[in-house]
């Protein structure tokens, strides 16, 4: 299948990488938000253009699918959604030294990065990224647009819901459910539920941050989208 990436930064090219060494797909180039980038090359392929331009860029590169490599959990699903309503097919990478069991499910747009481990009957839903070297144990779910960073490692019959962020080097003791939007720092290590919508650092992992306020919700929701305003047009309907 030819495809773009959708990001042309760091995790771009981690997703390049899974997806050339795994064979899985042939990658046309890289779409950005950022038209600065457009003509540039990152690593020997061409930024094709923004993403407003993607409908263009399929009929003239004979595109028909597309993965979105942009760590921001509110981008990620956010792009994705616009993908998909161009009709684009949203396609996987994993790369060849990831482990997958065979009765693991992964949804579309999925990253499963270099040495990630995902075992027995584990379900993966859309746009997560499993980062470098990441254990996801037995009977975990994963929920949508959810990032399990690099060396982090989850217990079986974990739960971690939509939007969440497990940190760098985290563990996760089994049977602990990870709330939406909530984040877990980098090292902690979490021994009870999170709360949504919370972040929880240490050992034992413990909540500084919250968010209670209905006006901060969208904020706190999709924060790449408020920054990036002048480069990532919204439609009026937005969700707060």
């Amino acid at each position: 299948m030819r495809c773009a990436i959708v990001g042309a930064g760091g995790h771009g090219r981690v997703v390049l990488d899974a997806v050339q060494q795994a064979g899985q797909h042939e990658i046309a180039g890289f779409v950005d938000s950022n038209p600065a980038l457009s003509g540039r090359r990152v690593d020997g392929l061409p930024v094709l253009g923004t993403l407003k331009d993607l409908p263009r860029l399929a009929g003239e590169h004979h595109i028909v699918g597309a993965i979105v490599a942009i760590g921001d959990n509110g981008v990620r699903r956010e792009y994705a959604r616009r993908i998909h309503n161009l009709g684009i097919e949203l396609v996987q990478a994993v790369h060849p030294s990831a482990h997958i069991a065979s009765n693991a499910t992964l949804g579309e747009n999925v990253v499963v990065a270099a040495g990630a481990l995902v075992s027995a009957h584990c379900q993966i839903g859309d746009s997560v990224i499993l980062n470098t070297g990441c254990i996801v144990d037995h009977e975990s779910m994963i929920g949508c647009g959810a990032h399990v960073c690099p060396g982090a490692r989850l217990a079986g019959r974990v739960v971690v819901n939509s939007g969440a962020f497990i940190g760098i080097g985290a563990t996760v003791i089994q049977n602990v459910r990870i709330g939406c939007e909530a984040i877990v720092g980098a090292g902690a290590v979490v021994i009870r539920d999170v709360e949504p919508m919370t972040t929880v650092v240490g050992v034992p992992a413990t909540p500084i941050r919250n968010v209670s306020h209905v006006e901060s919700f969208g904020a706190w929701l999709l924060p790449e989208l408020t920054r990036a305003a002048a480069h990532v047009p919204r439609r009026s309907s937005q969700r707060k």
